[in-house]
């Protein structure tokens, strides 16, 4: 008896449980198609034409992995991936030189520091494509205002043309993207400043430890996934950039500010060669893939200890 009316007991809950998964699938369901038709099914074609010759016009040819075969001889494509990895560095070290100083003096609260979170966050609303028109404007040798702006100060004697050489032009680029990312990766950052408890921060400030101490020692090891998070979102919008290069210098001066994105734009939309377009985007999303799960694994060594 007490073992039929336990099977009994357990029929009812079973069901209840398998009635519950089949209801958490109907409410994932929307999201999953989204990310089948919008993500993987575009993968998984490009994949496809990564392994023919694939014209803009015209049949295309199965050649297996010889578009894959052909990056170890492209030297445009190294120095892209070069410049690109150089960029990266520069952007993200700079982005979060800016952010995080931002984010520790807004956190506190203070009077206005509703306007200076506002004024900050602003360039983030901005496109990127209409914050490199705007700076283009801006660094015009004869209609600007950074030009006049330096001449005025007496950093120089006439308009420099900051686009027309790598140094000045890279350096401009730089700025106008610091300007316009630093902003939203300083709230990324403020949330996990927030979500530190204050009475560890107080019990660590009466235990006689320091700002930079506090700082080393409980506020950066507190917050890793937050940093986890912040880094990759800005190294991989780095690695992804193009707007800035295509709007602002065209990849010039000299070829010298091609990046990967721009390089698979010009093979496939200029050049036509879709097929090798293909194998260089897949190449470019295993990359993206691997210094993510890298970056996550640095940032959670030492995370876990006994």
């Amino acid at each position: 008896m007490m073992t039929g009316s336990g099977s009994e007991i357990l029929l009812p809950r079973r069901r209840r449980r398998r009635r519950s998964n089949w209801r958490g699938l109907v409410y994932i369901a929307p999201a999953m198609a989204l990310v089948i038709v919008f993500f993987i099914m575009p993968v998984l074609f490009t994949g496809w034409m990564s392994l023919h010759n694939w014209p803009l016009m015209g049949a295309s040819r199965w050649i297996g992995f010889n578009n894959y075969f052909r990056m170890a001889n492209d030297t445009r494509f190294m120095t892209a991936l070069n410049f690109t990895a150089y960029y990266t560095v520069i952007v993200t070290i700079a982005i979060f030189a800016i952010a995080f100083p931002l984010a520790i003096f807004v956190e506190k609260e203070r009077q206005f520091v509703g306007a200076y979170r506002t004024i900050i966050f602003l360039p983030v609303v901005v496109g990127l494509a209409t914050a490199s028109l705007l700076w283009v404007w801006l660094a015009n040798v004869d209609s600007g205002f950074i030009g006049p702006a330096l001449r005025g100060l007496g950093l120089v004697e006439k308009s420099p043309n900051l686009l027309a050489t790598f140094d000045t032009a890279f350096l401009t680029i730089v700025v106008m993207v610091v300007w316009k990312i630093a902003g939203f990766t300083m709230i990324i950052l403020l949330t996990g400043l927030q979500a530190i408890p204050s009475e560890l921060t107080e019990a660590a400030r009466i235990d006689g430890a320091g700002r930079w101490q506090r700082f080393r020692h409980l506020t950066l090891p507190l917050m890793r996934k937050t940093i986890a998070l912040a880094l990759i979102v800005s190294v991989t919008g780095s690695i992804l950039a193009f707007d800035q290069f295509y709007i602002m210098t065209s990849g010039g001066p000299q070829n010298k500010m091609i990046s990967v994105v721009y390089y698979i734009f010009n093979q496939s939309f200029v050049s036509f060669n879709l097929g090798y377009g293909a194998a260089l985007s897949i190449v470019l999303l295993a990359i993206l893939v691997a210094i993510s799960i890298v970056q996550l694994w640095l940032l959670r060594v030492g995370e876990e200890r006994p």
